[in-house]
């Protein structure tokens, strides 16, 4: 039994009540947009779970904030103390990363830490256990990819990221091509590596049935990865990143037929003329599925700045129906982040996910901006905060100045709602 299963079948799952509930949609829509492979609601079956979501058609934009570990720097308790925090901030979701220490200790302890939906990328387990037993990463074999993916899913986690559409036929299209950047994902750059070393097909294309067998036991959400994704606005739209896009349309199809969740991830950096078609392109390709982007990020020439960078991508993104952000930090191309990074990003993005939400007539998104604009109206400060994306941060500004009680320091006795205000009582009078 999966989601898809239990939807196709007509059986309102437990699942689909909450999801429900929480959007403010009818259990029979959600149930028929997840049948329909329109919408998932990422569940391994494996793991306890206090806080689910759907992410897709006509449901509210969704915020993913990855963390990790690297080679680098290795600090578990760091991570999970990042997860807290970003999911104190607000994320939808969390993705380990991982590629240093002992990644399976890491992976659970952040799943243990929290109470929303966990992903991970497995293909990077299989790299490092590759590289540190002397083999190297392109000698990985099959069976260790399918068994890092074995056991992702068995330690519970909700969605995987795999990059099946980076094919044989695909590299050689990015090679014949020519690009700036080459690759930029990790996962994308271990596959292509294999694929020339080994002057092999990609396993997880080639076998995708065995794949689909293995997540299909615990109802593990695909995200296929988009290992070609663009890594400067030279390579966007560029004929690899297609080319990837069509394969990854044809496996979505064949999940959907194997009773499997999918969501499509998506570039990567893009200018903002081109992000709209990247969105309605991959609507269309991959037959409604749920568009899973890393911001687009809009500019190249921003490091320290790009979680702005992104969240102006992904707003554009979004209300043109993009259904899941992931987040990108202030350290984007530069570091890991520390925790006020993973904060700053998730606020960010979820600026981003709610303009959208606004742009794309989401039930309920206008009505908070409307409720805010009339608390500021009546200078009310503490109903202000409560509404606000961000409370801690409404609390930490207003408190740093001293105050007039109804009014704040930018305008202080010159406050124009203030001051018409009484003109206007008067003059009503």
């Amino acid at each position: 039994m999966t989601q898809v299963s239990e939807a196709r079948k007509g059986n309102i799952t437990p699942e689909v009540l909450q999801v429900a509930a929480d959007e403010g949609v009818s259990p029979e829509i959600i149930s028929s947009r997840l049948a329909a492979g329109h919408l998932v609601i990422p569940c391994n079956k494996g793991r306890k779970h206090k806080r689910l979501c759907g992410i897709g058609k006509g449901l509210t934009t969704k915020v993913n904030a990855n963390l990790g570990t690297s080679t680098d720097h290795v600090d578990i308790d760091l991570e999970v103390k990042k997860a807290i925090a970003a999911v104190d901030a607000g994320a939808d979701t969390v993705m380990d990363l991982s590629t240093g220490g002992d990644l399976r200790t890491i992976r659970k302890a952040v799943s243990d830490a929290s109470d929303v939906i966990i992903g991970s990328v497995p293909i990077y387990d299989a790299a490092v256990s590759a590289s540190t037993s002397g083999r190297g990463v392109v000698r990985m074999s099959a069976d260790d990819m399918f068994k890092a993916i074995e056991d992702h899913c068995v330690d519970g986690m909700d969605f995987i990221t795999v990059h099946c559409g980076v094919t044989k036929d695909v590299v050689q299209t990015m090679i014949g091509q020519g690009r700036l950047t080459d690759i930029v994902s990790r996962g994308g750059s271990f596959l292509a590596s294999w694929i020339l070393y080994n002057e092999k097909e990609n396993p997880l294309f080639d076998q995708f049935d065995r794949l689909l067998s293995i997540v299909k036991e615990r109802d593990v959400c695909l995200s296929l990865g988009d290992g070609l994704r663009p890594g400067s606005l030279a390579d966007a739209t560029d004929r690899a990143q297609i080319a990837e896009l069509l394969k990854i349309g044809e496996l979505q199809k064949r999940a959907l037929e194997a009773d499997v969740q999918c969501m499509i991830e998506g570039p990567g950096h893009v200018p903002i003329p081109e992000i709209e078609s990247n969105v309605l392109l991959q609507k269309k390709l991959c037959n409604g599925a749920p568009f899973y982007v890393l911001g687009p990020l809009v500019t190249d020439i921003a490091p320290g700045w790009d979680h702005i960078v992104c969240a102006i991508g992904g707003a554009i993104a979004a209300s043109a129906g993009a259904d899941y952000l992931c987040y990108v930090t202030p350290s984007e191309h530069l570091a890991l982040p520390t925790l006020e990074d993973v904060r700053a990003g998730v606020i960010a993005t979820r600026i981003a996910a709610h303009a959208a939400d606004i742009a794309k007539g989401i039930p309920g998104a206008i009505e908070r901006n409307k409720q805010m604009a009339q608390a500021r109206y009546d200078l009310d400060w503490e109903t202000q905060r409560k509404l606000s994306l961000d409370p801690s941060c409404f609390s930490r500004r207003t408190a740093s100045q001293p105050r007039e009680d109804d009014v704040c320091t930018m305008c202080g006795e010159f406050c124009a709602i203030k001051g018409l205000r009484a003109i206007l009582k008067k003059g009503r009078n």
